[in-house]
């Protein structure tokens, strides 16, 4: 079969491969995009559009529940989990169909299928339709994405187990939802569902959730699910599932004070994501992947051959939209640019949708001592911010980092009301290289969430008040 030939070639539609072929085109490259399901990759299809969109149902179901707190009468709150699926399938295609409007006014050659490297640079689409392509380009894009990581212990394949894809696909409420892991992806089910109405069992391996976090932050959300009702099991090892009465399932699991059985109606994986590069035959192309099977790239997102780059999730880097687009931003600038922009020493911030959500940016404590520094901390409760008591949002902390000797702010965490939002606050600060000084003495509207950075960073100099 002769290979067509391109100037370009993207194998996938994530936040940056959707982005990137249609900057190619409009600088007049011939462009092939590739995709083997619905166009938008994870973040439009499976990851953030849909889990913030039920997210929003849950809150509104939890705050609808609170209304006595607030002096208003409400009736008893219960939740239609099928309409919020329909609400949740509106919004996903809602932003597909907007995608795809995008593709078609750019004279893109989008090839739906299974790609596959054939040599360093050539590739071979199975179409969904039947038959194959053949193609090939000097430049080659990865955008491949990855997926749940299936669950591996004694009995799985013998249960349902869902994923965070499958859940959301649910339309009748689970009595008693397990699950497994205590990373971002199970808090936010997690708490989507116990505010839904389920019972909600969290088994974790690890002594403690959220284990990049520092340990106070870690230690605060495991006592706001608490209080919102979840039970948070930590340090258990989940062995063996299987069958019990009826469509129920037991889980097995393994604690400090022996094995302890659970029962609940479903088990949701949680466990993490693996990378989609086993389909793309790698070796083919001599493609060099790390011990997790995912691709190895260099500060410019090349990969070990040249001419060939890749970018988001299938890297192992940090697995957000926001990283994939700045990735998409380096490799316009260095494709098409003809610059040499760099993924070196770039502040990557990210927000768990917990609520209260949990914003984070630059080192937390514990990274920054393990790299030997004098640092000085600041924690600030959200219950002494105006705006977090006015509006009755005062669970969590803000706490922030900052080198001992310049002042220069090196991390936060901000968990609380609108946390992503505040801590975006500080991260700008961290891009302008400001002192917590110049934080301190700024003015701040009253009565924001932000005002209370005032106080966050006046404490560095005044001690707790």
């Amino acid at each position: 079969m002769t290979d067509e030939q391109f100037d370009a070639i993207v194998i996938g539609t994530s936040q940056g491969g959707r982005l990137l072929p249609i900057e190619l085109a409009r600088a007049g490259r011939q462009v092939a995009l590739v995709e083997r399901g619905r166009l938008g990759g994870v973040c439009v299809n499976t990851g953030c559009t849909p889990t913030k969109t039920m997210v929003a149902s849950a809150r509104l179901a939890y705050q609808a529940r609170r209304g006595g707190e607030y002096g208003v009468r409400v009736g008893p709150v219960s939740v239609d989990l099928a309409a919020v699926r329909e609400r949740k399938r509106a919004v996903v295609a809602g932003a597909r169909e907007n995608y795809a409007g995008r593709l078609t006014q750019h004279g893109l050659d989008l090839i739906e299928g299974e790609a596959r490297f054939t040599g360093p640079r050539s590739v071979e689409v199975t179409l969904t339709d039947g038959g194959t392509r053949q193609i090939s380009a000097p430049t080659v894009v990865i955008d491949a994405g990855a997926r749940p990581r299936p669950l591996a212990i004694d009995g799985a394949g013998a249960v349902p187990v869902l994923d965070s894809t499958s859940i959301m696909e649910l339309d009748v409420l689970p009595e008693h939802l397990l699950i497994l892991g205590g990373g971002y992806i199970a808090l936010e089910f997690g708490q989507m569902f116990r505010r839904f109405g389920s019972e909600v069992t969290i088994i974790q391996r690890s002594s403690r959730l959220l284990t990049r976090e520092d340990e106070d932050v870690s230690d605060e959300v495991a006592a706001i699910f608490r209080d919102d009702g979840i039970t948070v099991l930590t340090s258990s090892t989940p062995v063996r599932v299987e069958r019990a009465d009826g469509a129920r399932v037991r889980l097995t699991v393994h604690t400090d004070d022996g094995e302890r059985q659970l029962v609940g109606s479903h088990l949701l994986s949680g466990i993490g994501r693996i990378p989609n590069t086993d389909a793309l035959a790698p070796e083919a192309a001599g493609l060099r992947l790390d011990g997790h099977g995912f691709i190895e790239v260099d500060e410019y997102l090349q990969t070990s051959v040249a001419g060939v780059y890749a970018m988001g999730d299938v890297t192992g880097g940090p697995a957000f939209t926001h990283s994939s687009y700045d990735d998409y931003r380096i490799l316009t600038a260095n494709l098409i640019g003809h610059r040499k922009v760099s993924t070196r020493d770039r502040i990557v911030p990210y927000t768990v949708f917990i609520d209260p959500q949990l914003g984070r940016a630059g080192l937390t404590e514990r990274e920054a001592r393990a790299q030997g520094r004098a640092v000085r901390v600041s924690k600030l409760p959200m219950s002494a911010v105006v705006r977090a008591i006015e509006t009755g949002e005062t669970r969590g902390f803000m706490k922030a980092v900052v080198d001992a000797d310049s002042g220069q702010i090196l991390g936060c965490a901000v968990l609380g009301s609108e946390g992503g939002e505040v801590m975006t606050v500080i991260q700008v600060a961290m891009l302008g290289k400001l002192t917590y000084t110049a934080m301190a003495d700024a003015i701040f509207t009253h009565p924001l969430l932000a005002e209370g950075l005032n106080t966050l960073f006046a404490m560095f100099d005044a001690g707790p008040r």
